[in-house]
């Protein structure tokens, strides 16, 4: 069984998702959110029809001080989403502050277009809300 790691931002979703023995993880993908839950929520329940997946990781955007942020209590009410419509799969939250910083310094060091980097960051992000989840369990 595979762990989803999810960075869920305002105008784009990073995901990203451990191999079948949970050791490594990769990006998959970026999704326009389009201002649309059910746009994410759809491409989601593709991405779980193809992956066997028993875990989602969500990234929760603390504020530095550990306080919870706008952006979290967003976050948080898109988490009871999946928890309501994916009930069978363990969901956790875990602290995702500076992971966009890291995702930014990584790609500056390999050089990344600057034209792709809006596409790709999420997923970076995605990829480093999954190894914190997985460093930790």
């Amino acid at each position: 069984m595979r762990i989803l790691g999810i960075d869920y931002g305002d105008a784009r979703v990073g995901i990203a998702i451990t191999d079948a023995l949970n050791i490594t993880v990769q990006g998959l993908e970026t999704i326009q959110r389009n201002n649309s839950d059910k746009i994410v929520l759809k491409r989601l329940d593709e991405i779980l029809d193809k992956y066997e997946v028993d875990t989602i990781v969500v990234g929760l955007p603390l504020n530095m001080d550990g306080t919870m942020s706008q952006r979290a209590e967003i976050t948080k009410k898109f988490v009871h989403k999946l928890k309501c419509k994916y009930n069978k799969i363990k969901i956790e939250v875990v602290d995702e502050r500076l992971t966009t910083v890291s995702a930014h310094k990584t790609m500056n060091l390999l050089e990344v277009n600057k034209h792709k980097k809006r596409n790709i960051v999420d997923t970076i992000s995605a990829e480093y809300i999954l190894e914190t989840y997985l460093n930790k369990i």
